[in-house]
C-alpha cells in the first residue's frame, strides 16, 4: 500500500484546525494522514485526536524551530493564527512569517494559509468614516492576516490563500448570539444594515480545507468560502424558527457597537462596518458554490441551526 501523505495542521485543537483533522481522519481510504500540531499534546482535545488516529506533535507558532520540526516530512501544512489569544496583529504577522519560513525549510509542497482581507486596501487609514486602531489598522484581526499573505509569497511556499467567513459558532461561543433586550425580547445586534453576512459552520471550513489539499491546481490561488449569505433579518428569522422564541434583528450604528466595551468591541465594530460598507466585494469573494465544490457536505444556515441551536445561550 502506498504511503499516505502527511498534512501538518497548526492549531489542530482549535476551531478550523480540528475540523480539518477530523475530515482527514474520517477519510479512511484517502491519500492523506494528519499530523496534529498543538502547544499541549496532553490536552483533552489533543488526546482525543490521538485516539482517533492522528499523530500529535508539540509545537508553538511563536517558536520557529519547533514548527520546522513539526513540518518535517509533511506534504501539506495548514497554517492559522488566533488573534483573540493576544489581540495583536503584529504578533499574528510574526507567527505567519515563522510558519512560512518553516514550511519552506521543510520542503512542504502545499500550504493553506487561513487569511482575511486587508481592509486598508479598501479604506485609507486617514479615512474618517472608520476609526484607525493601534495607529495602523482599520480592522486589526483582518489586516494582520491580510498583510501576512506576503510572507508566504516572499518565502516561495506553494500556498493557497483561504478566505474564511464569520462563524455561526460565534452565536454560541463568542457572545455574538441573541441577547435579552430591556423589554424582555431577544435581539440579535449587529451593525450590518440590510447587507448580507457571509458565514459558515467551522466544521465546514476544515472540510473545505481538506478539499483544497486534494486540488494542487489551487496553489497560488485565493479561495473564499461561505455556507450562506444572510441578512441580519434573515439570521434573526432563522433563530426564531430554530429556537421557538421570537428573535428580532437590532441594527445599530457601528459607533454604538464599538462603544459596547467588551474586549475587541472596536475591532468587531470596524469589522462589521467594513462588511457592510463594502458588501458587494465582500460577498463576491466568499462563494457558497466554491465551498460546496470542495465540501459536498456543506451545511446551510438552516441545517447548522438544526444541529446547533440548542447550544446557543439565551441569557
Amino acid at each position: 500500500m502506498a504511503t499516505k501523505k502527511v498534512i501538518a495542521v497548526v492549531g489542530a485543537t482549535g476551531a478550523q484546525g480540528s475540523g480539518l483533522a477530523r475530515a482527514i481522519i474520517a477519510d479512511k481510504g484517502g491519500d492523506f494522514t494528519v499530523r496534529a500540531i498543538t502547544r499541549n499534546p496532553q490536552s483533552e482535545k489533543a488526546r482525543a485526536l490521538a485516539s482517533a488516529g492522528a499523530e500529535v506533535v508539540a509545537a508553538n507558532v511563536d517558536d520557529e524551530a519547533s514548527l520546522r520540526r513539526a513540518f518535517d516530512g509533511a506534504y501539506g501544512a495548514f497554517c492559522v493564527t488566533f488573534f483573540w489569544d493576544h489581540f495583536s496583529a503584529e504578533r499574528e504577522i510574526a507567527e505567519a512569517a515563522a510558519m512560512a519560513r518553516a514550511a519552506k525549510a521543510a520542503g512542504v509542497r502545499h500550504v493553506i494559509w487561513s487569511t482575511l482581507d486587508d481592509t486598508r486596501k479598501f479604506m485609507r487609514l486617514d479615512d474618517p468614516r472608520m476609526p484607525t486602531l493601534h495607529g495602523k489598522y482599520k480592522v486589526p484581526h483582518f489586516d494582520g492576516k491580510g498583510e501576512a499573505d506576503q510572507a508566504f509569497r516572499e518565502a516561495g511556499v506553494p500556498t493557497t490563500f483561504l478566505l474564511t467567513s464569520f462563524y455561526w459558532e460565534n452565536f454560541i461561543y463568542f457572545g455574538a448570539g441573541p441577547k435579552p433586550a430591556p423589554d424582555g425580547t431577544l435581539a440579535l445586534t449587529m451593525p450590518m444594515g440590510d447587507k448580507k453576512l457571509p458565514a459558515i459552520g467551522v466544521e465546514d471550513i476544515g472540510k473545505c480545507a481538506y478539499g483544497i489539499f486534494k486540488r494542487p491546481d489551487l496553489i497560488g490561488k485565493t479561495v473564499g468560502i461561505a455556507g450562506g449569505h444572510e441578512t441580519g433579518e434573515e439570521l434573526a428569522a432563522g433563530l426564531t424558527k430554530a429556537l421557538g422564541v421570537p428573535v428580532r434583528y437590532n441594527d445599530v450604528p457601528p459607533d454604538v457597537y464599538r462603544s459596547f466595551g467588551f474586549p475587541g468591541a472596536d475591532d468587531m465594530g470596524n469589522m462589521f462596518q467594513f462588511k457592510r460598507d463594502f458588501n458587494d466585494d465582500y460577498v463576491k469573494s466568499r462563494s457558497i458554490e466554491t465551498a460546496r465544490s470542495l465540501n459536498p457536505e456543506l451545511q446551510s444556515y438552516e441545517q447548522w441551526l438544526a444541529t446547533h441551536a440548542k447550544l446557543i445561550p439565551l441569557t
